[in-house]
């Protein structure tokens, strides 16, 4: 361990709980400090154990570059040469044991899936999606049997010495006797048959898809099903000598069923069959007991896969995981090793007490220790998968995909890079320091650089790279939203660098507040509430005598009949609200003024608020248009160079207190009705609705003589029939826009 590393776990600590309890604009610190973390970045020549500690790890040497995309299936002779079988121009290689490469056959179909050699070395390659199988007799390869299937997934020699296929897309597997001779050894009633193995008692085991099973077949149609997985397709599988079998199963989020579990429902559901190609088709349902499945065009893959059978389908959901590895024990008990909802499993192999499986997470290698079972990353081919992984006596071999190559995993490396993710710092951010903790870290054995930009992903627009940093310096790379940085592990003195964790501390741009909405809306409060001086309370009607201690009588009450006034429920109110936000969640403080439509100055209501309301009685301020202004401020969370502002004004309001003026000219009388016309004007908000009631009663709406209540002035007329003699009261109302009543009364004799 580096002597400086308490210092340095201090400094990181100190930086993690500040940006624990500060706002995003404080300064802050990204740290890489465990599997999760580091398994994002981009490997070469560098390992990552489970515990999240990155080292230098095994050599990756390129042993063959094929012209093909991808190799689909590798061999190893016993001379120790390799044969390689290619897509999508369906190739056959022969790599010698000094690595000299030569093109042995190339086919007439476009996928080599499946190479087996026999017990004397002879060569077997399987074609699709024209099946067929051909054996190599000096250096040509002659057809040696036709199954009649579309696919050969999977070519297999038994003890026996015969050859085994399994195939699609009738999910078969044909026991092979010689040239031209063969027999269908099972019926899986599966889609496909997608690997095979033998355990050590020679029994033939086989995967298939799309339900991903498991069988054990120990003779002629006689099978026993090992295991039923929730995943598609059984990739792989490898056999201890003990028994165990280790399964690659995969499938990416899709859930098998079959109709004699699930009853269709009526319309169109869209699935996946997923093999060693996946391909998506359309389910139309067309009878309760049947359905018909249509192609609906490839996704990834090179070769379309076959639809699967009507007895299975699989629907695709979500929330489950994309590929997993079982392992199967002798006494049939079964238990998840590993899963994973980001990456497909490819291939597995067995090397001593570790097992290796290669995914499409860049063509990474993964090493399962199966006594502690400790995961590590063991390599990374930055390919796009490694489909085939095969055991040689100078390294592991790793075959890929997207590059047809085949790779070397030689002894530990010397050197190696190991490149970060690309961290968002959320906006153009002051870089700090770097630090980094670990085992060997000095004398060169670590050496950092950074870069920087303001693109998601690096491009030619990022800063070069930096040169190389002391544990501890200042970031030298321009300020810039992105930040990435590169690690370079070397062994010096026979010491290899050990890395914990990488410490980044950086200072966001402070982001100015966000303004999004201003509301102004009328209230009502009670008058105990109310500072109005016109809320008064009702008058007392109790009468009371007092006798003072000299015998006096005080002065009489007065003998009138006092007046009760019915006061007002509540005085109005200005509400002023308005939503605020912060992108770096600083704390914010408001300022709110206001000015009427023909004012030039702002006049301030309130100043350091720390809510987003704020309440004023309407009276304080007179009729007219009125814009209001807030001012948000994150002056409480950061120093006054770097505090930012953001304002937001009103639309106009309009305050109008002053209920309209209503005139009623006296009655007339017409025939047997009697007739009063009624004036009402506002002098600031036109006018909007007006009723009559007559004795109290329910009030009448009223239309404008001119038809339309939409003016500052308006005038109505009422119309009274069948009135019983004696006096009647008649009361007339009119509101305004702003909801004010004006009323004026008529006593009619």
């Amino acid at each position: 361990m580096s002597r400086n590393r308490p210092a340095l776990w201090r400094h990181a600590v100190a930086l993690l709980v500040a940006s624990a309890i500060s706002p995003a604009s404080s300064p802050t610190a990204w740290e890489l400090n465990s599997w999760r973390d580091f398994v994002t970045g981009r490997f070469q020549g560098v390992a990552l154990t489970r515990d999240g500690r990155l080292m230098l790890g095994p050599r990756l040497e390129t042993v063959f570059a094929a012209d093909q995309p991808v190799i689909w299936s590798v061999v190893r002779a016993p001379d120790g040469s390799l044969y390689a079988g290619t897509g999508h121009r369906g190739r056959v290689y022969r790599i010698a044991p000094g690595g000299q490469a030569e093109l042995l056959w190339s086919a007439e179909q476009p996928e080599v899936f499946a190479l087996a050699l026999d017990g004397r070395g002879v060569l077997y390659a399987a074609t699709s999606p024209d099946g067929r199988i051909y054996r190599f007799e000096n250096g040509k390869a002659v057809e040696h049997f036709a199954p009649g299937s579309r696919y050969i997934w999977a070519l297999a020699f038994g003890p026996d010495g015969r050859l085994y296929a399994g195939t699609g897309d009738d999910g078969r597997i044909w026991r092979i006797e010689g040239p031209g001779r063969g027999e269908v050894y099972y019926e899986t009633g599966q889609a496909h048959v997608t690997c095979l193995a033998f355990d050590p008692e020679g029994r033939l085991l086989a995967g298939t898809e799309p339900n991903g099973i498991v069988y054990r077949i120990t003779s002629k149609d006689k099978a026993f099903t090992l295991y039923d997985s929730t995943l598609p397709e059984i990739r792989r599988m490898a056999v201890a000598p003990d028994g165990t079998i280790y399964v690659a199963a995969m499938g990416g989020s899709l859930l098998k069923r079959t109709p004699s579990a699930v009853t269709p429902a009526a319309g169109t559901v869209t699935t996946q069959a997923t093999t060693s190609v996946t391909t998506t088709v359309t389910v139309t349902e067309t009878t309760q007991t049947g359905v018909e499945l249509k192609p609906a065009g490839e996704q990834a893959k090179p070769v379309p896969a076959p639809s699967p059978p009507p007895s299975s389908l699989v629907i695709d959901i979500s929330g489950i995981e994309k590929s997993a590895i079982y392992r199967i024990g002798a006494d049939h008990t079964v238990e998840t090793l590993w899963s994973s909802k980001e990456e497909n499993v490819y291939d597995l192999l067995l090397s001593g007490s570790d097992l290796y499986f290669g995914t499409d997470g860049q063509g990474r290698v993964y090493r399962l220790s199966l006594p502690e079972r400790k995961l590590a990353l063991a390599a990374q081919t930055n390919e796009g998968e490694t489909l085939r992984l095969t055991e040689a006596e100078n390294g592991l071999l790793a075959a890929t995909g997207d590059a047809g190559r085949i790779y070397r995993l030689a002894g530990a490396a010397d050197s190696g890079e190991y490149e970060s993710p690309v961290h968002d710092a959320g906006t153009v951010a002051r870089w700090g320091r770097i630090s980094w903790r670990g085992e060997n870290c000095e004398n060169g054995r670590v050496r950092i650089r950074t870069r920087t930009g303001n693109s998601a992903r690096p491009d030619r627009t990022w800063s070069d790279w930096s040169e190389p940093l002391a544990n501890g310096d200042p970031i030298p790379s321009p300020n810039a939203r992105y930040i990435q940085w590169k690690a370079e592990l070397k062994t010096v003195g026979g010491r290899a660098p050990v890395i914990d964790s990488v410490t980044v501390a950086y200072l966001p741009q402070n982001s100015a507040p966000v303004l999004k909405s201003l509301s102004v809306t009328t209230q009502l409060a009670t008058a105990a509430q109310s500072k109005s001086p016109t809320a008064t309370p009702a008058a007392s009607a109790t009468y009371t005598i007092t006798v003072t201690d000299t015998g006096e009588t005080p002065p009489a009450p007065s003998t009138g009949t006092p007046v009760q006034t019915v006061g007002r429920a509540g005085a109005q109110q200005l509400q002023i609200t308005w939503l605020a936000e912060d992108p770096d969640g600083d704390r914010l403080s408001y300022t709110l003024y206001f000015r009427g439509e023909d004012e030039k100055e702002w006049k301030l209501l309130k100043a350091n608020l720390t809510e987003n309301s704020y309440t004023i009685e309407s009276e304080a301020l007179a009729d007219g248009r009125y814009f209001f202004r807030v001012l948000a401020s994150d002056a409480p969370a950061n120093p006054p160079a770097a505090a930012r502002q953001a304002e937001l004004v009103s639309s106009p309001i309009l305050i109008d207190h002053t209920p309209p003026m209503v005139r009623a000219g006296p009655p007339r009388r017409t025939g047997f009705h009697l007739e009063v016309e009624v004036e009402a004007a506002d002098a600031a908000s036109p006018l909007r609705r007006g009723e009559y009631s007559l004795d109290a009663g329910p009030w009448i709406p009223l239309e404008p003589l001119d038809g339309v209540l939409d003016s500052l002035t308006e005038r109505f007329r009422i119309v009274l029939e069948n009135l019983s003699p004696g006096e009647h009261l008649l009361v007339v109302r009119v509101f305004d826009a702003c909801n004010n009543a004006g009323l004026t009364r008529v006593v009619l004799r």
